[in-house]
């Protein structure tokens, strides 16, 4: 049976209600104030759970925290790996404007404590499918539990985010990575970090893709990075275009995919969990189809998880919070169902 364990950060959400970003110089005052359970790591397993697929999460909070994990466990997500610290639960102070747009300050608190290593996965007592890490927890951690991964057989998902420092993108051991899902803005970050691929050019492959200049230049970038030396050839990346939808390359497929973002029922309210949500899902939805390394798919079946996966980070800006506004996958069924009918 698939199983996913997550490697990452929880956190403690502060939400400030402003009208819009504070700017350097600038005084605000906030028209309100929410605390919520996040983090990275804490969210996507969540969105895993939420979507229906079994999930583990590997982390730390302080006494302060207790709440979270105890929220955590309300949510579907296997918490007896979550262990308690003397440092503070790790924190975000999040701006949220009425636009929905957000900025975000992190402390990095419990999710920097020292939380035991593993020499397999195994000793988790049930067999994990897929692994997935982001990069809001020690960089070597992040490197460790991928390299147990990798040697095991386990598929494995990388987030990026916070990006880490041009360097250590230099040094990272991608072909570790199955599934490497980010920002469009992450994308090209990456792609200037470690250099233009020095191969030979050949014809873009851009059959049916919107004709957008933008759209066109988020492939360019991802086309870029897809065949750098550094992945040989063996990542599948996913990348995020924010109102634009998301594209994807998988060297198992001659063509990408590129599904538009879902429509609204309401305003975007609330755009921090929409990330999470998403990547959660669609590692759910991988797991569902038991695929890991993408070597299985055809193009349906990813358009399908992807469409899902977008579905679900639709709802989550219609919403208010981060872990909160993730919707069920009943949920998200149901409303691509309406849309199909309305077409």
């Amino acid at each position: 049976m698939s199983r996913c364990l997550v490697r990452g950060s929880i956190n403690i959400d502060e939400f400030f209600h402003v009208r819009d970003i504070v700017r350097a110089g600038e005084t605000t005052s906030s028209t309100g104030i929410e605390r919520r359970a996040g983090g990275k790591g804490a969210n996507q397993a969540v969105a895993v759970a939420r979507a229906g697929g079994p999930v583990e999460l590997i982390g730390a909070v302080g006494e302060d925290g207790r709440w979270v994990r105890d929220q955590l466990n309300e949510f579907g997500v296997n918490v007896d790996e979550v262990a308690f610290t003397d440092e503070p639960t790790g924190r975000a102070v999040i701006q949220l404007a009425e636009s929905g747009e957000n900025c975000i300050i992190l402390f990095k608190g419990a999710n920097y404590a020292d939380v035991p290593s593993r020499t397999t996965l195994h000793s988790l007592g049930k067999p994990i499918s897929h692994l997935l890490v982001q990069n809001e927890i020690p960089l070597s951690s992040t490197l460790s539990y991928l390299s147990l991964a990798h040697s095991e057989g386990v598929s494995t998902v990388f987030n990026p985010s916070p990006m880490p420092t041009p360097a250590e993108l230099r040094a990272f051991p991608w072909t570790h990575v199955s599934w490497l899902l980010l920002n469009e803005g992450e994308a090209a970050d990456l792609l200037t970090a470690l250099g233009a691929p020095h191969v030979t050019p050949f014809e873009e492959t851009k059959e049916g893709l919107p004709s957008t200049p933008s759209l066109l230049t988020s492939y360019s970038v991802v086309a870029r990075l897809s065949r750098h030396p550094a992945f040989s050839r063996s990542v599948n990346i996913v990348c995020t275009l924010g109102s634009a939808g998301v594209l994807a390359l998988l060297p198992a497929l001659l063509n990408p995919i590129y599904v538009p973002a879902a429509k609204l029922e309401g305003s975007v309210r609330d755009t921090t969990g929409a990330g999470d949500c998403f990547t959660g899902y669609l590692v759910a939805e991988l797991m569902r189809q038991k695929l890991a390394t993408g070597v299985e798919l055809h193009e349906a079946k990813m358009t399908e998880i992807l469409r899902i996966a977008v579905q679900a980070a639709g709802i989550c800006v219609e919403r208010r919070g981060a872990m909160e506004s993730i919707p069920t996958r009943a949920e998200v069924l149901e409303r691509l169902q309406s849309e199909s009918v309305e077409c």
